[in-house]
């Protein structure tokens, strides 16, 4: 730790390594939207007290904490303009960073080689953090959760009209948790049954703080506590947490467009697929993207064409099929999407008719008794 002179209590003052603080901000700062309402929103809030800093970012839908340890003799809450700190912090190398609150309403910042003061305003304007009364909690690893919402996080919704679809469905009993999301053209499920929870729940997350928890995931692997109730949830890992409110409504009934009878099945190598429908899909049409699936034994033909452009393309690939000849439309952009968020060698795609929506899984023998994933994609009427 650095070394530090006695401090005065009622004076904000304190010590931070600065690689350790633009660290935390940066992850901080995808809370914070570009536009405010509230000027109080484009700040962090720093609250101090003693040896310990926690800090703040808040859209009043979400708020993120974080702490980090500091060396001070202070207790006192401030809140710093975001961009303006960010700017600064990413200019210094790593070295210790000496914040002082000043009597003329500024804090300056003394580093190696210079001061710097910026206004700040005062900490008690700043939203309070919900409380989450009454909670559920379950447990689950980090690294799986941030596979959960990687999995199903792309095919929730846009549509402000629909604001049930626009985010991910977490559904949660005593044999498993499971997380959902559609946009009616596609739908994704993600089901493991290595965590459980004690009590039956379920709840509607909005995509900006998953969008936020999927990038700090991908590398935690210790064990994340959730907490909610029916208008509030909370994510807590590590010495930080994201508590945002809910989307109120309910979930459709996604178990009873999953087609169950599918007896048409290809199997077939996934980058192989994928690599094949993205050529493919460059001649499609650019308001449709459709691209016809033509399967018959153990060859499967996809094409695309655009009649305005006279563009047209064709491949045939090698797969292994069971089930009656078929042809079949789908979008490529959706078809991309799933093949494109999956990591198998290989994947099914099980079929019914061309007018019922088909059913991607991925073939991975090692992770089917404890997490399964199941991609629905709608087809589109071909224009023969």
């Amino acid at each position: 730790m650095y070394q530090l002179n006695i401090f005065e209590k009622k004076l904000m003052k304190f010590i931070v390594s600065s690689s350790t603080l633009y660290k935390e901000l940066q992850t901080l700062g995808g809370v914070i939207n570009s536009t405010n309402t509230i000027p109080i929103l484009d700040n962090f809030l720093f609250e101090v007290d003693n040896n310990k800093l926690k800090i703040s970012s808040s859209d009043l839908e979400s708020t993120m904490t974080s702490e980090i340890d500091i060396e001070s003799q202070s207790t006192d809450k401030i809140a710093i303009s975001a961009k303006l700190l960010i700017d600064i912090l990413k200019t210094f190398s790593d070295q210790p960073l000496t914040f002082i609150k000043t009597d003329n309403n500024t804090i300056e910042i003394s580093a190696s080689n210079g001061k710097y003061s910026l206004a700040f305003l005062d900490g008690d304007e700043f939203p309070k953090q919900i409380e989450i009364l009454d909670a559920n909690e379950t447990k689950i690893r980090g690294i799986e959760l941030g596979d959960a919402i990687n999995s199903t996080i792309f095919a929730s919704g846009n549509d402000d009209l629909r604001p049930i679809m626009s985010g991910v469905f977490f559904q949660f009993n005593s044999e498993s948790l499971k997380f959902v999301a559609t946009d009616a053209h596609k739908l994704v499920k993600f089901e493991t049954s290595d965590y459980s929870s004690k009590e039956i729940s379920e709840f509607i997350m909005p995509k900006k703080p998953l969008q936020i928890l999927k990038g700090i995931l991908q590398t935690y692997d210790s064990e994340i506590t959730i907490q909610h109730n029916d208008s509030n949830a909370k994510f807590i890992f590590g010495k930080s947490s994201i508590t945002c409110r809910l989307i109120d409504g309910k979930f459709p009934n996604y178990e009873a467009v999953i087609p169950k009878d599918n007896p048409n099945v290809l199997t077939i190598d996934r980058e192989l697929f994928l690599n094949s429908v993205r050529r493919v899909s460059i001649f499609s049409n650019k308001t449709t993207n459709q691209i016809k699936l033509k399967i018959a034994g153990s060859l499967l033909n996809i094409s695309a064409e655009d009649f305005d452009y006279s563009n047209k393309a064709d491949e045939n690939l090698e797969c292994e099929y069971s089930g009656d000849d078929i042809q079949i439309g789908f979008n490529s952009k959706f078809l991309y999407e799933m093949l494109n968020n999956l990591d198998s060698e290989s994947i099914t795609l099980s079929m019914s008719h061309p007018n019922r929506a088909g059913i991607i899984r991925p073939v991975d023998e090692k992770s089917s008794k404890i997490k399964s994933i199941t991609m629905l994609v709608m087809p589109v009427m071909l224009n023969d």
